[in-house]
């Protein structure tokens, strides 16, 4: 009997049983004499248990059945920790808490001896890792390929009023839920030369000689479904010394040391996610962890092919490998050397096969962030595969010459190589049967701007897929007293199908249901303000109204903007006694900037600055209060997100791809304060005005002024009073010098439109506040942002590409 089938009594006396057996295997000692952590690892094997029968299952039926298998590739998964998750998926939670309680100990308190994973670092991979549940959720063939990091991005510290960086040394007690498989190791390799040799018959073979070898091992992650029997992988890889090292006895000083370097060097690749490429040696690191992780995944999967099959010319119906933005478009080069190197395909069978296999998902609009590389770096450290891109360039710009004569711009655009670099976007949509944006706006700026000559050429290839984000997390785990005040109305069935959120709409005007929601927000609020007390120091009022942002520090989401209006707000308090603020608000603000990133960086320290000065002074009474959330991730997400009224979405139009915390924060009952950028506007389509405040230019305006120029900085700061005044702000000592700030708005002319957005902005709030003041209307709207973010669920996303792209269905799991 499965373990969904089971009620809490029967469980709870085997869970009991299971957890005592396997404490005292583990430890050797009674449960009174564990703390806190080894409990949780307990626990954790508990768990482990009950999934492995189904991992088996699974996989054993997917071979048996020969079922078309699709591998996520993603250089990034932010997991966030697991245990919570993996209860609610397999209906254990229940049980177990009873179990804990008659042994005097409360789950609650071992979430946090779970480190958050530090596989990702934003959007990127927080999607990766909501599409990886939901494909087993689902009950799809499905499965996740990435890099098992030593070290997440970094662990930010303030200090001194500015970020820090130090190590996240996430692995430093290990990694409960994963399984490590040496037998299922690949070797990759490195460096070396490359040549076509010519046999005796005419024929010609690749030489690959003089690499370096590393051994890729991987770690299994089981992803399990929610309330079925699926059971899939993340697969993540760990680069490994590939030398035997028992001979040091035999080996001369020098042969000792270059043994030691390499083995060094080996470590260094899975060490750190995005290691700084600011150095030449950083880019190539860079690039070895995309191609380590790609040749290991892509090799890992043909071996398991070719168990259960004869050939390789039935692959594609059998396999298709989705490749999570360009850091692993390499993927299209390295199938094609495995098939002809490895399997001794011709050319164009080969060809033929990857077309069919690899789909691509762009996450990006920006020209400058399509992920391009040095090809004399590339040539040196993959001599084979840049052949093989040479030779996929060469024969693809026929084809164009053929199709476009005497079109050269056309061909110039569509150069997979081109000014001595390889474009690796490009690679990927020449190499793939599929290109999909991530919400509507982005696909169609794709199509009309990012990559409008592929889109010429291949105009059948480019199709949308809107984001979506899994509610499993994001509510039912994060906010479990909202989704049972959902339960009362839709009953729980709505948790495996959240296209049924739609009826609560019938409720938006029910009092009770109102009251319910109003209860379940300020209980929030309270949890979110004590820990800003515990964590800052700073005491916010729960009926503030909490405005938060949260996300990477990046120029165009326009933090810049958000505590440039704190400042204006400050000011006018300080200085004009026509000025009230109606409700007193707290601004969030969370996220990291990259290391190398000076003006992020320098953005951090700003609104650190205004928030020491803001909130230290009294003659305010604290109508404005500014909170710095510490290392942003996504177990202090879990806590953020349900606690928000305001969700600021406020990048430059035309910028942001998609957006998933938009989704997160709606589906808590925030309304949106933002852009018609990204899934904003889709967003919008389901809550109309009335529910979301929306301001600035759109997308047509931003890309036109781009295009044509018109734009003057200096102009808008010199003819516009309220952006000059909170400018001058920046330089005067109001709040320290920043300076780099102010030249970099001119400089760069306003890159992304702060400046000209900015009354718009303040308009926009002015709104906010307006509705706010109104709390049955503002109730009103928080139902019905939730009642209508049941299609941003990522089970509705992965149906999607299930069904349009990867051509598999759900496999029912006996």
């Amino acid at each position: 009997m499965s373990v969904i089938e089971r009620n809490i009594e029967e469980m709870k006396e085997e869970l009991k049983q299971r957890f005592v057996t396997t404490a005292q295997i583990n430890y050797g000692r009674e449960l009174s004499g564990l703390d806190e952590h080894e409990i949780y690892e307990t626990l954790a094997q508990v768990v482990k248990q009950y999934t492995s029968e189904n991992w088996i299952k699974t996989n054993k039926q997917y071979q048996e059945n020969d079922e078309k298998q699709v591998y996520y590739f993603s250089i990034e998964f932010l997991l966030g920790r697991l245990l919570n998750t993996n209860l609610i998926n397999l209906d254990l939670k229940n049980a177990l808490k009873a179990m804990l309680k008659e042994l005097n100990l409360d789950l609650n308190n071992l979430y946090s001896e779970e480190p958050d994973a530090g596989l990702g670092n934003g959007g990127l991979g927080r999607l990766a890792a909501c599409f990886v549940d939901s494909m087993a959720s689902l009950g799809l063939p499905a499965h996740g390929c990435g890099i098992r990091y030593q070290y997440g991005l970094f662990e930010q510290k303030i200090v001194n009023d500015q970020q820090v960086e130090i190590p996240d040394n996430w692995l430093r007690n290990g990694f409960a839920w994963e399984f490590r498989k040496p037998n299922k190791a690949v070797k990759v390799r490195l460096d070396g030369e490359a040549y076509m040799r010519i046999n005796d018959d005419g024929t010609s073979t690749a030489v690959h000689e003089g690499y370096t070898e590393v051994t890729a091992v991987p770690y299994d992650v089981p992803v399990i479904g929610y309330k079925n029997r699926t059971v899939n992988t993340l697969r993540l890889w760990n680069a490994e010394a590939g030398q035997d090292f028992s001979d040091y006895a035999t080996l001369t000083n020098d042969e000792i040391k270059e043994r030691q370097e390499y083995r060094n060097n080996v470590n260094k690749i899975t060490e750190f996610l995005y290691p700084e490429d600011s150095t030449n040696e950083g880019k190539r690191l860079r690039l070895i962890q995309e191609y380590f992780f790609v040749s290991a995944g892509v090799q890992s999967i043909v071996r398991h092919y070719m168990q259960t099959h004869d050939d390789l010319y039935g692959f594609a119906d059998k396999v298709c490998i989705q490749i999570n933005d360009t850091h692993p478009a390499v993927a299209v080069a390295e199938l094609m050397r495995v098939f002809i190197d490895d399997y001794g395909m011709e050319w164009d069978d080969a060809w033929d096969i990857t077309r069919n296999t690899v789909a691509y998902t762009n996450h990006t609009i920006l020209p400058e962030a399509l992920e391009k590389w040095d090809r004399k770096l590339f040539k040196k450290l993959l001599p084979r595969i840049d052949m093989i891109i040479d030779e996929i360039n060469r024969r693809f710009l026929y084809e164009v010459r053929s199709k476009y004569p005497n079109d050269e711009e056309l061909v110039r655009e569509l150069s997979i190589l081109q000014d001595g670099q390889v474009h690796m976007a490009r690679l990927a949509v020449v190499g793939s049967f599929s290109v999909n944006g991530v919400a509507r706006l982005h696909s169609n700026i794709l199509k009309e701007s990012t990559l409008k000559y592929f889109y010429k050429y291949f105009p059948e290839k480019f199709n949308n897929k809107t984001n979506g984000i899994t509610h499993r997390r994001w509510m039912i785990s994060a906010n479990n007293d909202l989704a049972h005040v959902i339960d009362d109305k839709l009953t729980r069935a709505w948790r495996g199908d959240t296209r049924m959120m739609k009826q609560l709409n019938q409720y938006v005007d029910n009092p009770a249901f109102l009251k319910s929601i109003d209860k379940v927000k300020r209980a929030r609020k309270r949890a979110l303000a004590q820990y800003v007390l515990t964590h800052n120091k700073v005491r916010i009022k729960v009926d503030s109204m909490f405005d938060v942002q949260v996300k990477r520090i990046h120029s165009y989401k326009r933090q810049l903007m958000n505590i440039m209006h704190i400042m204006y707000q400050y000011d006018r308090l300080k200085n004009d006694p026509t000025y009230n603020m109606p409700v007193p608000v707290v601004y969030f603000f969370g996220g990291k900037a990259a290391p190398g990133y000076f003006i992020a960086k320098e953005t951090i320290r700003l609104i650190l600055a205004v928030a020491n000065k803001i909130n230290t002074d009294p003659s305010i009474d604290g109508k404005i209060k500014v909170v710095f959330l510490e290392n942003f991730g996504v177990s202090l997400g879990e806590m953020v997100y349900p606690a928000a009224d305001v969700s600021e979405q406020i990048s430059t139009a035309s910028k942001e791809a998609s957006g998933t915390g938009n989704m997160k924060f709606m589906m808590n009952g925030a309304i949106t304060l933002g852009t018609m950028d990204g899934a904003n506007v889709e967003i919008h389509e389901q809550v109309g005005d009335d529910n979301c405040v929306i301001f600035g230019m759109r997308s047509e305006e931003v890309i036109n002024l781009y295009e044509h120029g018109g734009y003057s900085a200096w102009d808008e700061y010199n003819t516009n009073a309220n952006v000059r005044k909170v400018m001058n702000q920046m330089t005067d000592g109001t709040y320290g010098n920043f300076q780099s700030l102010f030249d970099y708005l001119v400089n760069s002319n306003d890159e992304f439109f702060i400046m000209k957005d900015f009354n718009a902005y303040i308009e926009a709030h002015e709104e906010i506040v307006r509705r706010y003041q109104n709390h049955n209307a503002w109730l009103r709207s928080c139902a019905v942002n939730i009642a209508n973010s049941g299609i941003f669920s990522s089970d509705r996303t992965i149906a999607e590409y299930a069904e349009d792209i990867w051509n598999i269905k759900p496999v029912d799991i006996k």
